[in-house]
């Protein structure tokens, strides 16, 4: 026997018809964007965490060679690194390893590209602060002060800014310019914590340039030490 409908339930099956005649390609439209917008993050997570595990595995690679100072080895781990997994937490720490054991083959091209790289490419901005802190160094090992200054400019996360504003004093110190290093000086150490013990050795060089430290109202009474 047919099914039979009351005028009731056929209008609401006409507004249902007339509806879907109305929006459902749109509808169908919403919904394949959003089934192609997950299985696509969905995709996009497991080729971030293969490339991790990839990138794990090439940093193994980096350290082992640093253990056994092969620094050839080592730039070749971190070149294939570079190329393949660039864009990995891993490849900032094996450019940071890298340095270090060019730096102690005297390979010191090397490790001013190895820094270099992870000061502007790598993944996390303490990794990129680091490097640049490290480049720094090197550069005024060199007597390349104002390029050394240039790696120090800018704003960095708060953890770094006690041994930005110290190795700017470094730096200016060593061009002559004592008044701007006193600066950096009395900046660093009201930057760093209370019980730090590296506040002395920024006291020490604040007194080998005839200064001494200004104490922020906030630490004590504002008056100077």
């Amino acid at each position: 026997m047919a099914n039979h409908f009351d005028l009731e339930e056929q209008e609401q099956i006409d507004q249902i018809k007339h509806f879907w005649q109305r929006w459902g390609t749109l509808i169908t439209a919403v919904v394949v964007v959003v089934a192609g917008s997950y299985a696509g993050w969905n995709g996009y997570q497991y080729w971030q965490n293969r490339q991790a595990n990839q990138a794990a595995g090439l940093l193994d690679e980096v350290d082992a060679a640093a253990i056994a100072n092969d620094a050839q080895r080592v730039q070749m781990a971190f070149d294939d690194m570079k190329s393949r997994y660039a864009g990995t937490v891993q490849a900032g720490q094996a450019g940071l390893t890298a340095a270090k054991v060019l730096m102690d083959a005297k390979n010191v091209d090397g490790a001013k590209a190895a820094l270099e790289w992870v000061g502007t490419q790598a993944k996390y901005d303490g990794q990129k602060s680091l490097a640049r802190l490290r480049l720094a160094s090197l550069l005024m090992e060199q007597k390349a002060y104002p390029e050394a200054l240039k790696q120090l400019e800018g704003t960095v996360q708060p953890e770094f800014s006690a041994a930005f504003a110290d190795r700017r004093g470094d730096a200016l110190a060593l061009q002559g310019n004592s008044g701007a290093a006193v600066v950096e000086y009395q900046k660093a150490y009201a930057t760093l914590e209370k019980r730090s013990s590296y506040r002395r050795v920024i006291e020490a060089k604040l007194n080998a340039l005839g200064a001494k430290v200004q104490v922020a109202s906030t630490e004590s009474t504002g008056s100077t030490q």
